[in-house]
């Protein structure tokens, strides 16, 4: 294993701290307990936004924390669910009065660690809403949750929920915005290879070298089927029909297309994958009017890719456009 850490224990406040140093005009950390907020917050009167889940799918969350999107992330081990007391300290941290929404990726963990701070935030008495984020198409239940994962759809809540936060929405509407986009909201991906968690020293799967893995989640968890390589475009094919009849989305529909790289897939690969997939949704009569292609929601250094695609309409499309600013995701401002 070949990796930039020093001691494996230290790698998430290392890494945090370093984040915090490259992006002290957006965020500032704490390490004690480990979380990310915006510098700004709290924001008198606007609605807080907290997100988080397991170190190692970064950009996601810490570097969505900035204006029209995340007040605050907070990064658990790698793979692994931040504990309750981060965050209630970071809930607590980007309260201005208006509440504060919980965005939970549909994972055991996360799912009981956010409620329980939830719980501690409401004794506190700040006003939580938590809306679970199940996108992920390929399974219904996995060996991190019950139902279906959350994954890079994970973003598009973020960035349409941040907006509605920006713009003055109440808690109640910033939580219906959030479900809305998570009732129309679908992805699926896949794995060429594995990946190496930092403290384990060794890959967390096996994949031959003519082997992919369709449906991996982004913990590297068993999809549908391990099938032979194949060209891009029958890989494509297989994930994004599946999400196309799952809602589904038909002719006329106008969408979001999202393809987003899981750490060690090249963006060359990425923009041949979204090629065909606008090639596909287009033969079906739906029409791409938004787009986002690179490393977003990643797994390590895994190579791989997943497809998201959104339903969109007037509002969905205006918040998507609405200013961001933030280490990952910038416009508008």
């Amino acid at each position: 294993m070949k990796k930039l850490v020093n001691d494996p224990k230290n790698v998430v406040d290392e890494a945090v701290a370093g984040f915090g140093a490259a992006h002290a005009d957006i965020v500032r950390v704490s390490l004690d307990p480990v979380f990310i907020v915006r510098a700004d917050a709290p924001v008198a009167g606007k609605v807080g936004i907290v997100s988080g889940g397991g170190s190692g799918h970064e950009p996601l969350h810490g570097g969505f924390v900035g204006l029209g999107m995340l007040d605050a992330a907070v990064p658990g081990a790698v793979f692994t669910s931040p504990t309750p007391d981060p965050i209630l300290a970071a809930t607590k941290a980007v309260d201005g009065g208006a509440g504060v929404l919980h965005i939970v990726k549909n994972y055991t963990g996360d799912v009981l660690n956010f409620e329980t701070a939830a719980d501690l935030a409401e004794a506190d008495e700040i006003e939580v809403r938590t809306v679970i984020v199940n996108d992920d198409v390929a399974v219904k239940d996995s060996l991190y949750t019950a139902g279906r994962r959350g994954v890079a759809g994970t973003v598009l809540v973020e960035k349409i929920a941040g907006a509605a936060a920006a713009r003055g929405d109440d808690l109640t509407a910033v939580a219906a915005v959030a479900e809305k986009v998570i009732g129309q909201v679908r992805s699926m991906g896949v794995a060429l290879t594995p990946c190496v968690v930092p403290h384990a020293g060794e890959p967390s799967f096996t994949l031959a070298d003519d082997e992919i893995e369709i449906g991996i989640g982004i913990h590297g968890e068993p999809g549908r089927e391990r099938i032979k390589l194949e060209p891009a475009d029958a890989i494509v094919d297989r994930i994004l029909g599946p999400i196309l009849d799952d809602i589904p989305y038909v002719s006329g529909d106008k969408v979001l297309l999202f393809v987003n790289g899981m750490g060690g897939t090249p963006q060359v690969e990425l923009y041949i994958v979204f090629r065909r997939a606008a090639e596909v949704l287009a033969e079906r009569g739906i029409e791409v009017t938004r787009t986002l292609v690179g490393n977003f929601t990643t797994s390590l250094e895994m190579q791989g890719m997943s497809i998201t695609v959104l339903k969109l309409d007037d509002e969905l499309t205006a918040l998507w456009d609405a200013p961001v600013h933030t280490a990952a995701l910038r416009w508008g401002k």
